[in-house]
């Protein structure tokens, strides 16, 4: 084969591999980057992300709850995790609370709403014991709450 032929093949193989790579990444809400060459072996990567956090703080304790709740609602577990989430995260006390409160308007109580939002994002709201939480629905819209929790990282308390 010559040399013109191979770098054909290699601009070829980079782009159909930069096209899987975007097909998979970008419903996944990751980013994609492909460099095609004639020539070279460069191969089409995904961009790193790195998400950390420690268990002694609220904002992460938070973000870590409602990341699995939502994968949960997600999930044909017939929620099974999701309780499970809720007796560990939410304080026996509160919990009730959220019973009661999702008897009364028909929706979850830890979501406040009827459906499963496509993200959130939680952030201190600069008070100890108190973060917020946006959900982001399908059509852009969102819902803010403000969620307490005691010393011991439970949730005691989701209003809006």
């Amino acid at each position: 084969m010559n040399s013109n032929k191979t770098a054909r093949k290699h601009v070829r193989r980079t782009a159909l591999i930069a096209g899987l790579v975007a097909a998979v990444a970008l419903p996944l809400g990751l980013t994609a980057s492909a460099q095609a060459t004639t020539g070279g072996t460069t191969a089409a990567a995904v961009a790193q992300r790195t998400i950390s956090g420690t268990s002694s703080d609220n904002v992460t304790r938070v973000a870590d709850f409602y990341g699995a709740y939502v994968d949960a609602q997600l999930d044909a577990d017939n929620g099974k995790l999701a309780t499970e989430l809720r007796t560990f995260y939410v304080r026996p006390d509160y919990l009730r609370e959220v019973v009661k409160w999702e008897n009364r308007n028909h929706a979850d109580g830890i979501l406040r709403a009827q459906n499963v939002p496509m993200k959130w994002t939680v952030k201190s709201t600069g008070t100890a014991g108190r973060v917020t939480v946006t959900l982001t629905w399908g059509q852009g819209s969102t819902t803010k709450l403000v969620v307490d929790l005691d010393r011991n990282h439970k949730i005691t308390r989701i209003g809006g």
